[in-house]
């Protein structure tokens, strides 16, 4: 993937077909590095599959992924001399508190370090794909800090209007981008 924006849709992705309620997605950009953070209270995964999760070609989902995604994420950010951590719990056993957290450190200064890509589109994406997900969004950058978080959303527009709506994701799309500028 050419940009670290479709690297994160394509981890909140996975987050959204593990049935995530909550999605949090926080980018920090500065000292010559990048962390995103993904974490979310979907159905986790139990050790064994956690233990291959960043292997290529190694896929939960059947016919319906290549099991490249956490691979390639995996690739760049070791290519620009980063780690990546990926933490989780199984519902089945833990109840309680299950999810999946995946942190990456980049390098942003090393010169295989793909650019940030179209973060307004990619909350765009998540909110058209998924508009009853409750999403916090924050990005950090240049003295700023970018944020959306569709609970407020709610609790201004009430039950009654899907995120989804043309009207909403137009306003969504005019707000992150003020911030960004």
């Amino acid at each position: 993937m050419k940009e670290l924006s479709l690297h994160l849709l394509d981890v909140a992705q996975n987050s959204l077909r593990a049935e995530a309620k909550h999605l949090r997605i926080a980018l920090c950009e500065g000292e010559g590095r990048i962390r995103m953070t993904v974490a979310d209270d979907g159905q986790g995964m139990p050790p064994d599959v956690l233990a291959h999760a960043t292997k290529p070609f190694f896929s939960t989902k059947g016919t319906e992924g290549a099991g490249l995604g956490l691979y390639l994420l995996a690739q760049t950010v070791e290519r620009t001399g980063g780690s990546l951590h990926l933490a989780s719990r199984d519902q089945q056993s833990y109840p309680d508190e299950h999810g999946t957290t995946l942190t990456a450190e980049l390098i942003s200064t090393h010169i295989d370090c793909p650019p940030m890509g179209d973060m307004v589109a990619t909350v765009l994406a998540l909110l058209q794909g998924s508009p009853e997900v409750d999403l916090h969004f924050s990005h950090a950058v240049e003295g700023r800090t970018v944020t959306l978080d569709t609970r407020e959303l709610r609790a201004i527009l009430g039950t009654g209007v899907p995120l989804n709506t043309p009207e909403v994701l137009s306003w969504v799309r005019e707000f992150l981008t003020e911030q960004y500028q």
